[in-house]
């Protein structure tokens, strides 16, 4: 089984910047990530990283404002966002799986899920 330990988020105005982190134990598949839910909104992915090769996959929504990154040589992996916007108000939720296109649809596939943490940009 897979363990998923979540931080960051908060408040922060228009134009402002955050850092989410998450760190995975246990037998932790090829992909970790972020999808995000906004209120009253459907899921959606956010970026995914190949934590063996290193290949990432960011959604054209945040594109040029967020940057995910991984810890060298840990199952630990940053979403470094910047320049948000009141649209990426959201429950953000970290999460492993075996293919990148889970984290954009058939989202119970996703091998784990942490318990989410909110970014809300609010003026």
């Amino acid at each position: 089984q897979v363990q998923l330990v979540e931080s960051g988020g908060g408040s922060v105005q228009p134009g402002g910047s955050l850092t989410l982190s998450c760190t995975a134990s246990g037998q932790v598949p090829d992909y970790m990530g972020w999808f995000r839910q906004p209120p009253g909104g459907d899921r959606d992915g956010v970026a995914v990283k190949h934590i063996r090769g290193g290949a990432t996959r960011v959604d054209a929504s945040v594109a040029g404002r967020f940057t995910i990154s991984q810890d060298p040589g840990a199952n630990t992996v940053f979403l470094q966002m910047n320049n948000l916007k009141l649209e990426d108000t959201a429950m953000y939720y970290c999460a492993t799986g075996s293919r990148s296109e889970y984290f954009w649809r058939t989202f119970s596939k996703l091998t784990a899920t942490g318990q989410g943490t909110l970014v809300n940009v609010t003026s």
